[in-house]
């Protein structure tokens, strides 16, 4: 078998493929080729000479940034068989279930198989593909966001049932809920209307072009709302008594957001479990949300994809790869850098 770090090995630009000659979601300036996993920021960047993501990480990046966003684009959607041949690296698609458009890269060369996951969860979504397993890896590269036995996250459906209990509780007041732009934002949405709210739901500007970018491939949200407020009409404040508005987090702390009546702050993130992160951002009513899987998710993921060899990488390595190593699976920390927590 060939040696993995030959196919595929970290590099100050990101996870590097010597034979194909294109990084997955390089972080540090542009490339002549890259593999994108999903729309968010911190993956998706703009400015490379070509992009290989799925139809709707292209048209997220596109939404983003502008239809210029790279030199040459191409999609490419799920499947072994939408596989591509990159300087003879075979390279194809299976959903990653972290946000619209989100994929796991698999690379196949020589009869070797490395899976590399991206950002991902386990969970049903309403706006996007749920996660597939790949089998026949023989290197898995998970992330591990949440690579702390300590993370388990509750049901999204009472997370959200939390939410509207408290509309219900105090319907005097204005619910403003912090969420990213990009996936957190449509899912909530997309959730609240599973839940039973066919209410207009009001949305800061800045969520605006995505959530119409998500409407435009299928993805419906219902009927949403600008919570805007005319110069000098304080009194069309009263309006947003008893309803839900949502925007991204460091809005609520600047003057838009103080002008909303009675308001109860929740942020909806996988992040509200550590009771400090809710405190310190003034968070009255945490909403433990991920977008990424939990401890139990990892490893149970792990278990079923059973690789030959486990490398971890984007957050909490170190306890991951100690837990493989007690399982007696190969493992190792890759340390790349330069990713955040952007879609969380």
């Amino acid at each position: 078998m060939i040696r993995p770090d030959l196919l595929l090995h970290p590099t100050p630009k990101g996870l590097y493929c010597p034979p194909g000659d294109f990084y997955i979601d390089p972080v540090r300036g542009a490339v002549d080729r890259a593999v994108v996993t999903h729309g968010h920021a911190d993956h998706a960047r703009s400015g490379h000479g070509s992009v290989l993501a799925t139809p709707d990480t292209i048209g997220i990046m596109a939404a983003r940034y502008g239809e210029e966003f790279t030199a040459t684009r191409q999609p490419l959607q799920f499947g072994e068989k939408h596989a591509v041949e990159i300087n003879g690296v075979r390279v194809w698609f299976a959903p990653a279930g972290h946000i619209l458009g989100s994929a796991q890269v698999v690379v196949d060369w020589k009869g070797l198989r490395i899976v590399n996951t991206g950002d991902y969860k386990r969970r049903q979504d309403p706006t996007c593909r749920r996660f597939e397993i790949v089998e026949g890896a023989h290197v898995f590269i998970s992330e591990a966001t949440f690579g702390l036995p300590v993370f388990r996250h509750p049901d999204d459906r009472g997370e959200i049932r939390k939410l509207l209990d408290s509309v219900r509780l105090f319907p005097e007041k204005t619910h403003l809920v912090g969420v990213y732009s990009l996936g957190k934002a449509q899912r909530v949405i997309a959730l609240l209307r599973e839940a039973g709210w066919d209410q207009p739901l009001y949305i800061h500007g800045a969520l605006q072009k995505l959530c119409d970018h998500y409407e435009s491939v299928g993805v419906k949200l219902g009927p949403l709302e600008p919570a805007t407020l005319d110069k000098g009409q304080r009194g069309q404040s009263e309006k947003f008594r008893g309803q839900i508005i949502l925007g991204p987090p460091s809005a609520f702390k600047d003057k838009w957001g103080q002008r909303f009546p009675d308001p109860i702050l929740a942020f909806a993130s996988g992040w509200m479990s550590v009771r400090q992160r809710a405190k310190q951002g003034g968070v009255e009513l945490p909403l433990i949300l991920s977008d990424h899987a939990d401890w139990d998710e990892l490893t149970q993921t792990i278990r079923e994809v059973d690789p030959e060899e486990l490398w971890i990488t984007y957050g909490r390595e170190d306890a991951l790869v100690r837990w493989a190593e007690l399982e007696g699976r190969k493992a190792r920390p890759l340390r790349l850098v330069g990713y955040e927590d952007e879609g969380d």
